[in-house]
């Protein structure tokens, strides 16, 4: 595994949400709830708090690892991943990125080698900080707004139904192999078997 304290890494996985128990279990945070379910599910090394960010390492596949949630909010997630990125000198076309997306249904996963923000804060913050949108992005539906006039900022902030929940945590199931899909190159494979 990792020594005490690494240098390089082979890929970055982030995942984005806001921190604090308000905003646990909302579908802003559902980055934050597929990098738990994911790291429950392989070995972790060691936890560290660094950039204002909660970084775990761990290897898969012959990978070194690091997983990453950004604990600046939402809009400033840039900053943390930056830091990361430049001092373990991750290539940014190595850094995976987890996010809700409102225009796929509840667990409906999307997977991408790039592309713009889409209009998400977390994204576009990332973009701006690091210079690039190069990077792979693995998007998560949390659904559409139930009603047009529904404040899309509530709508993002509002907490997972119990069902839903269940859903999403059978659909996390995926996300091991999705990473060792990635970091082996195998993107193509990765589109293929888990978009929805």
């Amino acid at each position: 595994m990792f020594n005490k304290k690494p240098k390089s890494a082979d890929f970055l996985v982030v995942g984005l949400g806001n921190p604090g128990k308000k905003y646990e279990l909302t579908r802003h945070n559902i980055g934050f709830m597929a990098l738990d379910s994911l790291m429950s599910s392989i070995s972790v090394d060691k936890k560290m708090k660094k950039w204002e960010g909660e970084l775990y390492f761990s290897k898969l596949n012959g990978k070194n690892i690091i997983f990453l949630k950004p604990l600046t909010f939402m809009n400033l997630s840039g900053n943390c991943v930056s830091a990361v990125m430049n001092f373990y000198k991750i290539p940014i076309e190595n850094i995976i990125v987890i996010s809700d997306d409102i225009s796929l249904s509840v667990g409906k996963i999307r997977i991408r080698r790039s592309g713009s923000h889409g209009g998400h804060n977390g994204l576009r913050d990332i973009i701006l900080k690091i210079g690039s949108d190069n990077f792979k992005r693995i998007k998560i539906g949390v659904g559409e707004r139930t009603n047009p006039d529904y404040d899309l900022a509530d709508w993002v902030l509002s907490r997972f139904k119990s069902d839903e929940i269940s859903l999403l945590q059978e659909k996390f199931s995926c996300l091991p192999q999705t990473i060792s899909l990635i970091a082996d190159g195998k993107i193509d494979e990765a589109m293929s078997k888990f978009n929805g």
